[in-house]
């Protein structure tokens, strides 16, 4: 079996790595500077949701060391259900919005682009976080997952309305303080996410039945988002199959049922997709070698980000793909992007082991990356 994880055996390889990842890429009106992005990470470093020194210099360091694009941890939007710790950053607020200026502006000095990832959790909390108890927990049918007895309220419109509005001023907020553009979290279970996935969403309304149904309040919320700021200023859209309630969950089985669901965002505004994966190297669906942002990118023509475990060490691989993963090396990476299958790599875990990762993978410097440590997370910064 090939490596999973990024490698680069001969100075030649190394070369080719380094010329194709520098590459600079569009996305609507912004121009990413190389290939790279940050994948959004919770972190819960910010108390009372304001993000301070700490969280500029997190972002900013990894920026001047090439990161092309940040994508933020995911941030509250401004409703009473949105999410309920204390440490995870708000989008909304004057002393959050402020702490976020700042890392914009430094992420820019360093050279890079940032947006941030504009999340709602609806009916799921993070681990660690206490229960909703100011405000209920929602979503489009109460569900956390698949099966489940309803514990939460199922959404009225006025609830729908009131969580679009709030996805369309953290957006025009973003822009108003410099941000490159915002990302919007529609993936791994959590609310906008179970509208999607219909094991959460047994609404007999115009927001459930078919998978063009269950897209409507998504598409709502980037046509409210799109309407909110410039035309020039970039929206993403991150979506999964995989929920962090199901590892084997599915919103479609097939490239035509896919195209249902991505064919309303896209004409509602998106113009990138995230398609988070847990591995980039499947293919998606049989018949092809197409992952989910290759097929995202053909049925849309729109930009993709490929995530997925990029970067990371055998032990981690083996550990969640277990033994026999048809897993690919740089060279498939690599490959993929010059057919433009999709348009950037999403780091995630990798770059919180080491900030110098782009520097170091852009300068062909493969010996010197920092092997993968779960165990040390918590104190890198």
């Amino acid at each position: 079996m090939r490596s999973p994880y990024v490698t680069a055996t001969t100075p030649a390889a190394a070369s080719r790595a380094a010329e194709i990842l520098s590459r600079p890429t569009a996305i609507n009106g912004l121009t990413v500077p190389n290939r790279i992005a940050m994948a959004p990470m919770t972190r819960q470093f910010s108390p009372g949701g304001i993000p301070g020194e700490d969280v500029v210099s997190y972002y900013s360091r990894r920026s001047a060391a090439g990161v092309g694009l940040v994508i933020t941890e995911g941030t509250y939007v401004g409703h009473e259900s949105a999410g309920q710790s204390d440490r995870v950053p708000r989008f909304h607020g004057e002393e959050q919005l402020a702490g976020w200026a700042k890392v914009a502006e430094a992420v820019h000095a360093a050279g890079g682009t940032i947006m941030p990832q504009l999340w709602h959790v609806g009916m799921v909390r993070k681990a660690g976080e206490p229960p909703f108890a100011d405000a209920p927990a929602v979503g489009p049918s109460g569900l956390v997952t698949e099966g489940a007895e309803p514990t939460g309220k199922a959404m009225t419109q006025q609830d729908l309305d009131d969580v679009i509005a709030a996805f369309a001023d953290a957006a025009a907020a973003a822009e108003r303080i410099g941000f490159d553009g915002v990302e919007l979290h529609g993936a791994h279970g959590y609310l906008v996410d179970q509208f999607l996935w219909a094991g959460t969403n047994r609404r007999t309304d115009a927001y459930g039945g078919d998978p063009v149904a269950r897209t409507k309040f998504a598409a709502e919320i980037v046509a409210a988002v799109r309407a909110a700021v410039s035309p020039e200023f970039p929206v993403l859209f991150r979506y999964s199959q995989w929920k962090q309630q199901d590892y084997d969950a599915r919103l479609a089985e097939t490239p035509e049922e896919l195209e249902a669901i991505l064919t309303p965002l896209a004409a509602a505004g998106v113009d990138a997709f995230h398609a988070s994966t847990r591995r980039y190297w499947l293919p998606e669906f049989d018949g092809s070698d197409l992952n989910l942002a290759g097929w995202t990118k053909k049925l849309t023509g729109k930009p993709s980000i490929t995530v997925g475990s990029v970067g990371l060490d055998g032990d981690f691989i083996k550990a969640f793909a277990g033994e026999g993963a048809a897993a690919a090396n740089i060279d498939n990476l690599l490959d993929r992007l010059e057919s433009d299958e999709f348009d950037l790599v999403a780091v995630g875990r990798a770059l919180l082991q080491d900030p110098q990762w782009a520097a170091k993978v852009l300068a062909g410097r493969f010996e010197d990356l920092a092997a993968y440590d779960a165990s040390a997370l918590r104190t890198l910064s």
